[in-house]
């Protein structure tokens, strides 16, 4: 189980503010189960009957304590209110109408779509940011309801079908930081994860070259026989490859797959080994997910591990 203490370290002034409100709830919440505890044992103690017949001190009334008991609260609550308000105003601040967003990220069963409209960049499943730069996210649902959380740098925001949202994204110093969906979306939502990627600015805008690109052409013979797998075996009509002619969107785009970090939304690193495992059976490794198990012997594996390898 991932450690809580990273994901109260933030790393961005959105999740920054979140941390101070939860913080400053949890003490005063923390203060006043003291103060309740401590007037029930007062009064145990101070009112108790001394004998079996003996009945306990009556009490009618008392002014003072009644408005201390209504007065103390409502500052209390307003003072969370103005807190809350802050902190909301810190974390959302309303964008220019006419702004493109930065990134798009769209939720499937169970995998994540990211696209950079700027520069035409598209990924899956790793959102790359630069350090330092606050970027407007659109977020949407390709089907149910998803929930985009990243806990070191920003708040929860749902996935609505036919109804996008948007959210600040930033980070104050490089590191991948983990995001999930935090919304029971069906079978696998457990294995709906993603990574954020913040780099120097330098580094992202090689990564966003390099993404532009189309995919390099296989050059030895096992990866030009998994290349013609690909398409025989249909590969092409859930998935796309730029440069070639997979132009699928049903599935993670692929251009660039060996570049990744994780398959299958986080569910595996991505190696050769695993990416041969995942090829081979999908579904002993994500039931009820959408890629299909194709049969392959353990020839055509190797082969399309050996074309999928290349796509860098």
């Amino acid at each position: 189980m991932q450690s809580l203490l990273p994901t109260l370290s933030p790393a961005a002034p959105q999740a920054a503010a979140i941390r101070f409100l939860f913080f400053v709830t949890i003490g005063i919440s923390v203060v006043i189960l003291g103060a309740v505890i401590g007037m029930i044992a007062y009064a145990l103690v101070r009112y108790r009957a001394r004998t079996r017949e003996e009945v306990g001190r009556q009490t009618t009334g008392n002014t003072p304590i009644e408005v201390l008991w209504t007065v103390v609260p409502t500052l209390i609550l307003a003072g969370l209110f103005v807190l809350t308000v802050r902190a909301m105003t810190s974390i959302d601040p309303t964008p220019p109408p006419d702004r493109t967003p930065d990134v798009v990220v769209i939720g499937h069963q169970w995998w994540w779509e990211v696209h950079y409209p700027r520069s035409g960049a598209v990924a899956a499943n790793e959102i790359h940011i630069p350090v330092g730069r606050r970027l407007l996210v659109r977020i949407e649902s390709a089907d149910v309801v998803h929930d985009f959380w990243v806990p070191r740098l920003t708040r929860k925001v749902d996935m609505v079908p036919g109804h996008p949202n948007h959210l600040w994204l930033e980070a104050a110093a490089p590191g991948v930081y983990r995001g999930t969906c935090a919304e029971f979306c069906g079978a696998q939502h457990a294995h709906m994860r993603f990574l954020v990627v913040a780099q120097p600015p330098e580094a992202f805008d090689a990564w966003v070259r390099a993404q532009v690109g189309p995919a390099p052409a296989p050059v030895t013979q096992r990866a030009l026989a998994g290349a013609r797998l690909f398409q025989s075996k249909t590969c092409s009509n859930c998935h796309a490859i730029g440069g070639t002619a997979a132009k699928g969107d049903l599935g993670p785009d692929l251009t660039h797959l060996a570049s990744r970090r994780t398959l299958a939304a986080g569910t595996l690193t991505n190696t050769p080994a695993t990416l041969g495992r995942w090829l081979a059976d999908p579904q002993s490794i994500k039931p009820g997910s959408f890629m299909p198990n194709l049969d392959l012997s353990h020839d055509e594996v190797a082969s399309l591990v050996a074309y999928l390898e290349t796509l860098r």
